[in-house]
């Protein structure tokens, strides 16, 4: 009835990471083997092990709690883990202090300092290692035309929006030319339509700068939007690597599946399956169901978003389904009336994927988020 999809959790780079020009693969830019972190009873971090390839935009995604942010104050150095390894580019940098990492961090709140100047919040960390005040000036100002501030230099930070602090905070995080930039839940305090300009800004200026970011989110769509490749976290482990497509088409497991997105879980022949609600169709009369693994049940909900309708149908065999359908030509009065309808719904078995039970635990439940 259905074609279950396998599902690859290797941590390995994507193909096509980055290599020297002679072709040779370059050290990941960041390698963590063993990591553990614990707080008392409390695992934050449970011994995991993670490549990051140099100059890719890798997102760590997790609820509160589940170790990326304890994983991410790992690797600037912020927390010394209590068993494992950092590596980055190849060097171990595991007890060595933040301030002797090629890595620079940034935090949701900018912490920029309100008496200087945009321009003088950018050199700061230049002044710290007395580079030359005209070479400071120099590429602070290049570094504010790469996060399109070139012109905002004399301003204060209290003359500037959320999005363009944030952009600041970002400049002066890349003016020191660090190997590795960290982001920590930078866009959490935005408002919605800055916060999804700012996701495809900061995706085009780590292609320009071709730095290597890690990012922190618990935001699904933020990490499916900007990111070459996604960590899952979930109690202090990593319950799935992959590239966006792979970890939302493939997930690796019943917690994968249920965090990121929205997804179908249904059972039959005792086995539980996923598909995604934009798989699956509403088939008026008439329609072709070639090809399609089709049920039949009713419209118990609607649920009008404007461009979309998402419809609540209980099946007949058992279960439920969401189904999203776009607005085409459909309004919400049209939409409204579906609800109770007798339908068929139906979808490519090629979209449905097994859902695996999570791993066991291997160790008490963590906290660390």
């Amino acid at each position: 009835m259905y074609a279950v999809e396998q599902v690859s959790q290797s941590t390995a780079p994507a193909e096509g990471a980055a290599t020297e020009a002679t072709g040779a693969a370059t050290a990941p830019g960041v390698r963590l083997t063993g990591l553990r972190k614990t707080y008392g009873e409390v695992v934050a971090v449970d011994s995991i092990d993670l490549e990051v390839a140099d100059g890719e935009f890798f997102t760590m995604l997790g609820p509160s709690g589940s170790g990326k942010t304890t994983t991410l104050r790992m690797i600037a150095g912020f927390e010394e883990p209590d068993a494992g390894r950092v590596e980055l580019a190849g060097a171990d940098v595991t007890g060595v202090p933040p301030y002797d990492r090629q890595v620079n961090t940034v935090f949701q709140d900018y912490a920029l300092f309100p008496h200087m100047t945009v321009a003088a919040n950018v050199e700061y960390g230049m002044r710290v290692a007395r580079v030359e005040k005209a070479d400071r000036a120099s590429r602070a100002g290049e570094a504010l035309e790469m996060v399109r501030l070139g012109s905002y230099g004399e301003r204060k930070p209290s003359e500037l929006s959320g999005g363009q602090r944030q952009r600041v905070a970002l400049a002066r995080a890349i003016v020191n030319r660090p190997k590795v930039l960290l982001l920590d839940e930078p866009l959490g305090a935005l408002d919605l339509k800055l916060r999804e300009q700012m996701q495809i800004e900061l995706k085009s200026i780590q292609g320009d700068v071709g730095i290597t970011f890690i990012y922190v989110t618990h935001d699904q769509e933020e990490a499916l939007t900007m990111s070459d490749r996604i960590a899952v976290f979930n109690e202090g482990r990593i319950e799935q690597v992959g590239t966006p497509a792979e970890v939302y088409e493939q997930p690796g497991n019943r917690f994968v599946t249920a965090f990121v997105g929205i997804s179908n879980l249904i059972e039959r022949d005792g086995r539980q399956f996923t598909v995604r609600p934009e798989k699956v169709r509403i088939l008026d009369n008439g329609d072709s169901a070639d090809g399609l693994h089709t049920e039949s049940g009713h419209i118990r909900d609607v649920a009008y978003a404007g461009m979309i309708t998402r419809y609540l149908v209980d099946l007949d065999a058992g279960g439920e389904l969401q189904v999203v359908h776009q607005n085409l030509e459909t309004s919400s009065a049209e939409a409204l009336e579906q609800r109770g309808r007798t339908v068929r719904v139906g979808w490519r078995p090629e979209h449905t994927v097994a859902v695996e039970e999570n791993p066991p635990e291997s160790g008490g439940a963590g906290s660390g988020d």
